[in-house]
């Protein structure tokens, strides 16, 4: 039998990280969220996010870069941000946007 290799979720979506960005939902879905950790402040040996920048982005391959954001804010931590994400996400999704 096959093990099948599955990425990070966090409520049901998939996350993914290049650097200082992560995306938050499927390319496959209407939406998605674009987070970008714009300032850190190290924490022991670890690297804590201070500002992040959060929008909510069409998928759109037609669409230039900047048409495609809906909604944008930027929040002072990493759960506050990744709470807004996932209310706009599933809010965007169910079609309650």
């Amino acid at each position: 039998m096959a093990e099948t290799k599955t990425g990070l979720t966090y409520n049901g979506h998939p996350l993914r990280r290049a650097d200082n960005l992560i995306y938050y939902g499927s390319m496959a879905d209407k939406y998605i969220v674009m987070m970008q950790v714009l300032d850190s402040e190290p924490l022991q040996d670890i690297s804590l996010a201070k500002r992040v920048s959060i929008q909510l982005q069409l998928t759109s391959p037609n669409l230039k870069s900047r048409d495609r954001v809906v909604r944008s804010t930027e929040k002072g931590s990493m759960a506050e941000a990744m709470e807004f994400a996932t209310i706009w996400l599933d809010r965007a999704l169910s079609g309650k946007m």
